[in-house]
């Protein structure tokens, strides 16, 4: 697994933790410029710490069945 493939990882998890922490900031009844600016400070935050996560597990050749990756 590559570089692109960890970039990949990042901006696919960033986009669902912005979509759902948007959407229960939304459900919350916070307006929707406040529950946006909150999903853009959080997604990236979130989506680093699941993408790190992951590469450490990778790298001692464990397996996510969530992910459905394999480390090489």
């Amino acid at each position: 697994m590559g570089i692109s493939f960890w970039i990949r990882r990042f901006c696919f998890v960033s986009c669902l933790a912005f979509g759902g922490i948007a959407l229960g900031q939304l459900l919350q009844r916070h307006s929707a410029s406040d529950a946006f600016a909150h999903a853009a400070l959080w997604a990236p935050l979130s989506a680093l710490v699941f993408t790190v996560a992951r590469l450490y597990q990778s790298r001692k050749g464990q397996r996510c069945d969530i992910c459905q990756d394999t480390p090489e």
